[in-house]
């Protein structure tokens, strides 16, 4: 259950950081977005936070791999859901998939920068925590 709760906090923070960058933006650029817009970047968004939030079953690969891979599962999952949607309201155009990547990865890299610099920090001071009850042991 605490899992849960760590993933919905840490889903809200990202769509909340995601969704008021494309505020700014929408204002700097003068356009405007719609409802269907919104519901596809709360779901892009919670695909990419579960997908990184699995980060531990990567743990055998190295750091630049399991990023790699995290990447392109949630590329995949994306493409499944825009599939979906492309089939079932509106084709999306050649030049829509690749301005949706574009647009979803440039986020996904400074997102996924934050949460890998989170994690290993945490991992960092939990070594020295080990270490310091170590050396006590001692």
């Amino acid at each position: 259950m605490e899992t849960v709760k760590r993933y919905i906090v840490e889903l809200c923070c990202v769509y909340t950081l995601v969704s008021v960058l494309g505020a700014v933006v929408n204002i700097m650029a003068g356009t405007q977005t719609n409802n269907a817009n919104v519901l596809i970047m709360f779901t892009s968004c919670a695909i990419a936070t579960f997908v990184l939030y699995l980060h531990r079953l990567f743990d055998g690969v190295s750091p630049l791999v399991m990023i790699i891979l995290q990447y392109i599962i949630s590329c995949a999952l994306i493409g499944a859901m825009l599939l979906i949607l492309s089939i079932t309201i509106e084709p999306i155009t050649p030049k829509g998939w690749f301005e949706y990547y574009r647009s979803f990865t440039i986020p996904y890299i400074f997102l996924a920068g934050l949460y890998y610099y989170r994690v290993f920090a945490e991992t960092k001071a939990q070594d020295k925590l080990i270490k310091q009850i170590q050396e006590q042991e001692k």
